[in-house]
């Protein structure tokens, strides 16, 4: 198994440490088919990513399946290692780097919605103030919850200490991301792509999201790998808001005119308020680094329980899944003609 480490140049860890994403290539890497596995882009949920990946180098079945297919399986691990070990959702420069990957040379489209909600979401104090709580539960009860998670975590260039930031130059994670998928990829006819996700949908539940540009093409095909069960933002099928600068970029733009399939796992841990609470209460103390240390604690802990189900049930649930997810890919990479 060849393995690549590439180490961040400035950023730390929580504890000090050296701070890298890692890359472990299975099988033969001339193969006309990949497919590439991506823990952690969104840090802290790269406990469930990670352990994805890890318990499928172990499981004998699938690697047994891999090999036979003759596909060349690639595990990127770590995609935001910052975030990973300071358990934050975000990067170094508090970027969502599901949000990062857009053409800078063109400004930004303007989120109106969220520049509405940012002081509540963020607020001076935290705790928020009963004040803030009204706020945002008026702004529901006007606009309803779902246009708050479009308008939340839709993403937006314009407050970069606020939430769901998609930052004004690509992040390092960027750059490595679209390194290791040209090295990779370059000459693939067929590629596959599983990016594992938290804190969305049923606790448990891996909404099978389209990882993709809206190419019907790409779409019908993924649905045809993984099941009619495949939703889209693109036509609003999904739990997830419409998303803008998405990591899925990278293949059309480093790997032009691959036959591709990929979608996001991603799997259901806390409801939604709770999820987004944690959100809040975090970027309040990326905000406020002074704050106590119990308080910082706290508010980590929080976090870490919104993205991660750390018990035997939530976990055996997600494996299932995954090894699932994987088994298909390897399956129809093999067989797909280009």
């Amino acid at each position: 198994m060849a393995i690549s480490r590439h180490i961040h140049p400035v950023a730390r860890g929580a504890s000090g440490e050296v701070l890298s994403i890692d890359v472990a290539s299975l099988g033969d890497a001339s193969a006309p088919a990949m497919l590439l596995l991506l823990s952690a882009t969104h840090g802290v949920e790269g406990f469930c990513g990670s352990g994805c990946q890890v318990a499928l180098l172990n499981d004998a079945e699938f690697l047994e399946a891999a090999e036979a297919s003759g596909v060349n399986v690639v595990f990127l691990h770590a995609l935001n290692p910052y975030g990973f070990s300071h358990l934050r959702r975000t990067n170094e420069d508090n970027v969502d780097l599901n949000r990062n990957f857009r053409d800078f040379a063109a400004p930004p489209a303007a989120n109106a919605a969220y520049a509405e909600v940012h002081e509540w979401l963020v607020p001076a104090a935290w705790p928020a103030s009963p004040e803030v709580v009204e706020k945002i539960a008026d702004y529901v009860k006007r606009h309803g919850e779902r246009a708050l998670q479009q308008a939340i975590t839709g993403g937006q260039c314009e407050f970069p200490n606020g939430l769901f930031y998609g930052g004004i130059r690509p992040a390092w994670s960027n750059s490595v991301l679209r390194s290791v998928t040209r090295e990779w990829g370059a000459g693939r006819k067929r590629m596959g792509w599983i990016d594992f996700h938290t804190g969305l949908g049923p606790r448990g539940h891996g909404e099978m999201i389209f990882s993709g540009r809206e190419v019907s093409a790409d779409l019908a095909r993924t649905r045809a790998w993984w099941g009619e069960s495949v939703t889209s933002f693109h036509d609003g099928t999904s739990a997830s808001a419409t998303l803008t600068g998405v990591n899925y970029n990278v293949v059309y733009d480093e790997c032009p005119g691959v036959t591709y399939a990929g979608i996001a796992l991603e799997y259901g841990t806390v409801p939604l308020v709770a999820m987004l609470d944690a959100l809040r209460s975090d970027q309040w103390l990326t905000n406020h680094p002074g704050a106590s240390a119990s308080l910082h604690a706290t508010i980590k802990a929080q976090v870490r329980d919104a993205f991660y189900g750390d018990d035997d049930t939530w976990k055996t649930t997600v494996y299932t899944q995954a090894r699932s997810a994987a088994l298909n890919a390897v399956q129809h990479l093999a067989t797909l003609q280009s």
